[in-house]
């Protein structure tokens, strides 16, 4: 991967939606140019897809959580994992260091959801407790990395 494929990802962060003219006139190449990189990029498996934002609000989704999952001394991470995959209310699912074994992204559309989603959370196999930190505002989400090669 090179400058040019770093800038298409980057391109392609911001707008998934670029046609590949205007992709092809950001980073200096010919659409069909671009056409082939893309290609190449999603069958390497560096793009894994594309999808649309959404306001969470709009879709009545107005609580954010990040929960802490603490394991019990014998969880199995891969179950505990697969268990969270299997939670609508679970957006994203983090394995970090600590002493929390993952840190997961809730949303639901009231308080009274988000207490059932945690009891859910806390009667997984594997999951000793958890901690829960309610998002009250939203300052930026999602927003593409576009470091250059040169800023490195």
């Amino acid at each position: 991967m090179d400058n040019v494929d770093r800038r298409i990802i980057a391109a392609l962060r911001t707008n998934g939606r670029v046609t590949y003219a205007d992709l092809g006139r950001q980073v200096g190449l010919s659409a069909s140019a671009v056409h082939e990189r893309v290609g190449k990029l999603e069958s390497s498996g560096v793009i894994t897809g594309y999808h649309a934002q959404v306001d969470p609000r709009a879709v009545g989704l107005g609580v954010t959580a990040l929960v802490g999952i603490h394991p019990t001394d014998t969880a199995d991470d891969e179950e505990v994992a697969d268990a969270l995959g299997e939670l609508v209310e679970v957006e994203s699912c983090y394995r970090v260091a600590g002493d929390e074994a993952f840190v997961v992204k809730v949303r639901v559309a009231t308080v009274d959801d988000l207490e059932r989603a945690l009891g859910r959370l806390r009667r997984i196999k594997g999951v000793a407790r958890t901690r829960s930190t309610v998002v009250l505002s939203t300052r930026f989400e999602g927003r593409p990395n576009t470091v250059d090669e040169d800023d490195e």
